[in-house]
């Protein structure tokens, strides 16, 4: 059962993202995250280069070392596409997210499920209430969503009950900040510029709880009791957001977030 406030959220959410232009369809839903033009080319750049080095430096790996098909969750999954392309290698993906819109949540992940029969399906729930047996998966990654939980220890706890003993648990595309007082900077930009970012949908889009950034620190706390030891792992982006932070040195702003890969094995 999703709250009504996560009701009211996931339909100003896919409004929201609508007028954003991110209802990629045709060639350009397939192509993600090699998005090479239009007004969102430089997101899906930095998309790309995580997915990359996900799949490079974690995913193959693991089913090198166990030698077979691998249960992949993607939690947040948005259209799927990330789903898709790990189905794509011959895995076991299940995309999980709170939005059934057809705009960039699940109802666009049509397109994928008909190019993976019997390897990709679409389950619509919140992330840390997802209806299916503990130990499910041999990895299990938030893309792109665990700055949206509102319980961080109770949805690091759901991602470590769904992942077998032994299994990966992967953090793609969530900002981190070295310090609180940074993320919490973001955070009060967001909420000064709202009216002008997200128009009459602005309470209702920054209504929840959402933890909204990350630190080493703050990943740690909330995952002491299941256990998680994370890891870093660096990705190199493209050449303009590698020099954002002296940019914003220069330009006297806030250090901005990076994304990077987290990671940690189920105990």
């Amino acid at each position: 059962m999703i709250a009504p406030a996560l009701v009211q959220f996931r339909e100003a959410y896919a409004r929201h993202r609508a007028g954003e232009g991110r209802g990629h369809s045709g060639r350009d839903l397939l192509a993600l995250p090699y998005l090479d033009h239009g007004p969102l080319a430089r997101q899906w750049a930095v998309r790309a280069r995580s997915f990359d080095v996900f799949m490079r430096d974690l995913l193959r790996p693991e089913a090198e070392r166990l030698d077979r098909q691998l249960a992949v969750l993607d939690l947040g999954a948005g259209n799927g596409w990330l789903s898709y392309r790990v189905a794509r290698e011959g895995h076991m993906a299940t995309a999980i997210d709170i939005r059934g819109d057809a705009i960039d949540g699940l109802g666009a992940a049509m397109p994928f499920v008909a190019r993976a029969p019997n390897q990709l399906d679409c389950v619509i729930a919140s992330f840390d209430a997802v209806p299916l047996d503990a130990a499910s998966a041999d990895v299990t990654v938030f893309n792109a969503a665990l700055h949206y939980a509102t319980d961080f220890a109770a949805t690091v706890a759901e991602a470590a009950r769904l992942t077998r003993p032994g299994g990966l648990i992967a953090i793609l595309d969530s900002p981190f900040y070295r310090r609180d007082r940074d993320g919490e900077a973001m955070v009060a930009e967001k909420h000064r510029q709202a009216t002008g970012r997200f128009g009459d949908a602005a309470a209702t889009l920054l209504g929840l709880p959402f933890i909204e950034y990350l630190t080493r620190d703050r990943l740690a706390d909330a995952s002491a009791a299941a256990g998680l030891a994370w890891q870093r792992h660096r990705v190199r982006y493209p050449m303009w957001y590698e020099l954002r932070p002296v940019i914003a040195l220069l330009r006297s702003r806030r250090p901005p977030s990076r994304f990077d890969i987290w990671w940690a094995r189920r105990p």
